[in-house]
């Protein structure tokens, strides 16, 4: 059998005012050294020796999931301007096609965007957005052909299909038209943090040289970003962190105007604005933790002149607000599942709409017109695959536009959904969603997946997937835990899991395992754990905490060397996340960060299987904390279980590009975990 790669040690000291570490793994931080590159072909390498039994089950899962899919597909088309717009795909294809069709479903089409065509020959592609003037001629659209999400602006003409010359480099998506159909707002990202900090404004037909910077942010704990209001009478310089933001709008048709501060920003208060029928309504936290509507005068902005739409209520976390002529609508979350609200302005009637499964997941769609009756909404449950519905709020009509197809034999009525509380060691409930086919005994033989994320105030809800029918059909149950850390119950969900209370998000996830075993859904030596990014961080802990509960670890582009990752400004993303883990300047921070990350806290003890996956080109979390993690347990776990680390050396956070392509990280995984079952 082929060994397993050992990694040089170099020992580094990291020195802090408040303690020294030594990092063995240090010199993996250098992705132009060719022996970094051979370490991690070395560890591919060993990864497919050891996953060679299962290579012809991981092909049989890939063409499994590859089946499901309708291959001719689009979406369904929703009016904006005169036109209606959609996505379609092609038999083969791996990139959609984003089309129109000018007046009605029954006009000529016009590909804005061909996908397959414009990605022919990169290892990666992605588009990151476009977006097309008011006078419906010009087109915006933005590319990235790394995964550093650092995309790249270019324009078309849409009646000649022209492409202009100029190129806008390192920019976050498309940006945004002004009202005169040649000035092109966008934001610019630093190249080394990945941050975007600076507004411009371009005009078309100009060389970008000679953009005009019309905002720079100096505060590197916020992400600045350009939009336009849903009336698209204002652009929007939306200026956000964890816990602050600052909107500066601009009337769309003054573009070489000033932008104008809405409300300045302020600790712990965060907001965002539309207009509507005269008035600005804000979405806003201020003296509610879980958010209210409040409305005020176009000509005063300020706080004093606001007035409660929808109060606070504590048992409500409002999540979203759309703004339509007659209607506001909410998204609200309720004992931790989201609800879709319609209020009609004229009388305040209001509706909730109604909803069967236990656990399911529905969310406000692609709504661009204002002066519409019809909601766009989306339904889905870990059943149900995704929904299309529209909704005619003055009849309360709903009319299924689209379930998304899955080929083969699925059939909703095979799949059982469960929903129910698991007790905290500190007496908090935490939610948790079940999923499992007919059959599945409740008696500790069978096989279940586990997975979490628990940060940002990210909330996790139960969504259909075609994919994991794979795993459902070979006896596993699937359970979405919603630790804290989410929002999934309310904004001090939030809190209770960030700073120096972030160990509640790594309990939260070992008391439901331990539930799922003493409820007899599965057993230690059938229990998969599984979390990507700041959810592999989660696994890093748990696995630190208890790796007895589990048979196997899936930890996805794992954000594991805490202390040294925010203790660096240079590196991507750090300094927007203070608010997450808190700065380690500050000793408090620094201590309790040590005490549960997860590459400090490896020591000589059995670890569970182990399956780490990493993106040489991630721009989230670098490809060099996994790297390090797996070579620092290599040396020191005591155990013969696998330890197995992949890296897509030419892919980036979000995994490989495509359609189809993706869906081989997932029968990777798959593979992996029924190849422990062996």
């Amino acid at each position: 059998m082929l060994q397993p790669p050992i990694a040089r040690t170099q020992p580094k000291e990291l020195a802090s005012p408040h303690g020294t570490r030594t990092d063995n793994y240090y010199w993996l931080n250098e992705p132009d050294n060719p022996a970094v590159i051979d370490y991690l072909k070395a560890e591919n390498a060993y990864f497919d020796q050891q996953m060679a039994p299962v290579k012809e089950l991981e092909e049989q899962l890939f063409q499994e999931m590859k089946g499901r899919i309708k291959e001719t597909d689009e979406s369904v088309p929703y009016r904006d301007n005169g036109y209606y717009y959609y996505a379609r795909y092609e038999a083969g294809g791996e990139y959609p096609l984003y089309c129109r069709k000018k007046g009605s479903l029954d006009g000529p089409e016009e590909i804005l965007l061909h996908g397959n065509e414009m990605g022919q020959g990169h290892a990666y592609f992605a588009i990151g957005g476009y977006e097309v003037s008011d006078n419906n001629e010009l087109l915006a659209y933005s590319t990235d052909t790394v995964s550093r999400r650092l995309y790249t602006v270019r324009f078309k003409n849409l009646a000649t299909g022209e492409l202009y010359p100029e190129q806008i480099e390192n920019v976050e998506g498309a940006g945004v038209w002004a009202a005169d159909n040649q000035t092109f707002f966008y934001a610019k990202k630093d190249v080394e943090t990945l941050l975007p900090y600076q507004i411009y404004r371009h005009t078309l037909g100009a060389d970008p040289a000679h953009d005009v910077l019309v905002y720079e942010e100096k505060d590197n704990t916020f992400y600045t970003h350009v939009g336009r209001s849903k009336s698209k009478k204002y652009l929007q310089i939306v200026l956000s962190s964890s816990l602050s933001s600052e909107t500066r709008y601009l009337d769309a048709a003054t573009p070489t105007g000033e932008f104008a501060v809405f409300l300045p920003r302020e600790d712990d208060h965060l907001y965002e604005v539309e207009d509507a029928n005269g008035q600005y309504y804000v979405r806003t936290n201020w003296q509610a933790p879980n958010f209210r509507v409040v409305c005020t005068p176009l000509d005063s902005t300020a706080k004093t002149s606001w007035q409660d739409v929808i109060p606070a209520r504590p048992e409500v976390f409002i999540d979203q607000m759309e703004l339509f002529r007659d209607y506001l609508v909410l998204n609200e979350r309720k004992d931790g599942l989201l609800q879709l609200r319609v209020i009609r302005w004229q009388d305040r009637r209001d509706e909730y709409l109604k909803f069967s499964e236990v656990a399911y997941t529905a969310t406000i769609g692609t709504n661009p017109e204002f002066d519409t009756q019809v909601l766009r909404f989306h339904y889905t449950s870990f059943s149900t695959p995704v929904s299309t519905y529209d909704y005619d709020m003055a009849t309360r009509q709903q009319t299924l536009r689209k379930e998304q197809p899955v080929l083969g034999n699925f059939a909703k009525s095979d799949y059982v959904e469960e929903r129910t509380f698991v007790p905290a060691r500190d007496g908090k409930l935490i939610p948790i969603s079940i999923v499992y086919k007919k059959g599945f005994a409740k008696d500790g033989t069978g096989p279940l997946l586990q997975y979490a994320y628990g940060s940002y105030g990210y909330s996790l809800d139960p969504t259909f997937s075609a994919a994991r029918l794979s795993l459902l059909d070979r006896g596993f149950a699937y359970v979405l835990c919603h630790i804290r850390g989410g929002q999934e119950l309310g904004r001090q969900w939030f809190e209770d899991g960030r700073m120096l209370r972030k160990i509640n998000s790594f309990h939260d996830f070992i008391d439901c395992s331990e539930y799922l075993i003493a409820k007899q859904y599965t057993a230690p030596a059938k229990l998969f754990a599984m979390g990507g990014s700041a959810g592999g961080l989660l696994m890093g802990g748990i696995i630190n905490m208890r790796p007895d509960l589990y048979k196997g670890v899936l930890a996805a582009v794992p954000f594991v060397d805490v202390v040294t990752t925010m203790s660096d400004e240079s590196i991507p993303l750090t300094t927007g996340e203070y608010d997450q883990w808190g700065n380690p300047a500050d000793k408090p921070y620094y201590d309790y960060m040590l005490s549960y990350s997860p590459y400090d806290n490896v020591r000589a003890q059995a670890y569970p299987n182990m399956l780490v996956t990493t993106g040489l080109h991630d721009s989230q979390v670098q490809y060099y904390e996994p790297a390090k993690w797996v070579a620092k347990l290599r040396a020191l776990k005591t155990d013969h279980n696998l330890l197995l680390l992949h890296t897509d050396l030419e892919a980036g956070h979000g995994g490989a590009s495509g359609r189809f392509q993706a869906l081989r990280d997932v029968a990777r995984q798959y593979a992996f975990m029924l190849l422990l079952l062996k």
